[in-house]
């Protein structure tokens, strides 16, 4: 192929086990713009510089055409909700994020993740006793999918005895995310939506239960309307938030704790370090999220008005991807890149991402996938890889293995 389709050739699903050599053809060319399609924007500090850019929108109504962007149309997301604040601008977006973020985080709340530790340790052990067969398990399906889902179902608050329905939805969300490609697409949307509408229904029905029997948990929080100077969610606010918080809570997690658990089966030294250390699952993880980030490129942010980068002028209502994979491994930024190293000095990655878009759950996944590497580092007997490179999930834009084959000699108490 030639150099015109380097964007295709990132989305192109044989790439996915290693696109870091594309993401390195791709910075020569640091605005990179073909077709009519998407600016493609690759270096560290332009990247930096642009998400907290107001004049950057995350609102897709700004887009003056998607023609020409390959990621056009790949949204998933209800039609029938209103958009989450994720695809919002200041001041929708900034409202709805501090009435989520007031039983969530700091400063109305900044104990809720730490006091989460328990629980979360808990059901990850749970998980690892739970595993069939040490000679050979799938690390996705056994461990690193059911732990963060269950993790937000505690945090929302739903019913135990209805977690397993919850699994059920998101593997159906998650497989809309990631289509087998001999799947026909009609009938993928149409399980899609089905999972979408029923998932909907029961949010509906737990929030009005948790309007009348408010508990402890983020859901009856925000039911309840303690969103302080910002008033409350409308009911299809708090549904719109509470689908982001499950999908978002959980995809991203599944593949930081894959990506790092991979990774250390390719790094035996850092391995035996973190089994010996395991305070060294701290900055690991953040070494992680630069080396494998789980969102690798931002698409479909948009120009409010005409702006210049690196030279190149950019109209308004353009579609912009913010190659936060590449940027990452820009060495005009860090010293070896394509090195993983958990004792990096300077790991300021952009794996969360940054400004007021930047990751809404980041210390609950750190703190998930910091538990979950230094447990599995503990607790496996001589791991090693099955097949490597594994079998890669589709979508380009979260990044991970589908499944992950590991043998070990047996799985310490």
């Amino acid at each position: 192929m030639t150099e015109q389709d380097i964007l295709r050739r990132i989305l192109d699903p044989a790439n996915r086990h290693n696109p870091y050599p594309l993401y390195e053809e791709l910075r020569r060319t640091p605005v990179y713009h073909q077709d009519g399609g998407p600016y493609a924007i690759s270096h560290y500090h332009d990247i930096l510089g642009l998400l907290h850019d107001p004049r950057i929108s995350s609102d897709a109504r700004n887009l003056a055409s998607t023609a020409g962007d390959p990621l056009a149309g790949e949204d998933e997301e209800s039609t029938t909700l209103p958009p989450s604040f994720l695809k919002l601008d200041p001041p929708e977006h900034d409202r709805l994020r501090r009435m989520t973020n007031r039983p969530f985080g700091p400063p109305h709340s900044p104990h809720r993740v730490e006091e989460m530790r328990g629980d979360l340790d808990g059901i990850f052990k749970g998980l690892v006793d739970g595993v069939s067969d040490p000679g050979n398990f799938d690390l996705v399906e056994q461990v690193s999918y059911p732990f963060p889902v269950t993790v937000i179902c505690r945090l929302l608050g739903v019913p135990k005895e209805d977690e397993p329905r919850f699994h059920v939805w998101a593997d159906t969300l998650a497989a809309s995310l990631d289509p087998d490609p001999d799947a026909d697409p009609a009938e993928r949307a149409q399980v899609g939506q089905s999972a979408r509408m029923e998932l909907g229904m029961y949010l509906a029905g737990l929030i009005e239960e948790r309007r009348k029997n408010p508990g402890p948990d983020m859901l009856s929080h925000l039911a309840a309307g303690n969103g302080g100077p910002d008033g409350a969610m409308t009911t299809m606010e708090l549904l719109s938030t509470s689908a982001l918080l499950l999908i978002a809570g959980h995809e991203t997690t599944v593949n930081l704790i894959t990506n790092g658990m991979l990774t250390l089966l390719r790094h035996p030294e850092v391995l035996r370090d973190l089994k010996a250390n395991p305070g060294l699952a701290v900055p690991l993880v953040e070494e992680m999220l630069r080396y494998e980030p789980p969102v690798q490129l931002l698409p479909q942010r948009t120009t409010l008005t005409e702006i210049e980068v690196q030279g190149v002028t950019i109209p308004k209502g353009a579609s912009m991807w913010l190659v936060l994979a590449a940027g990452n491994r820009d060495p005009a930024r860090f010293e070896n890149p394509d090195r993983f190293d958990p004792y990096r000095k300077d790991i300021e990655h952009l794996g969360l991402g940054s400004g007021i878009h930047s990751c809404f759950g980041a210390p609950l996944a750190r703190l998930e996938a910091q538990l979950a590497l230094a447990e599995l580092a503990r607790r496996l007997e001589k791991p090693r890889l099955v097949e490597d490179p594994p079998p890669y999930r589709q979508n380009a834009v979260l990044r991970g293995p589908r499944h992950l084959r590991i043998a070990c000699d047996g799985i310490r108490p």
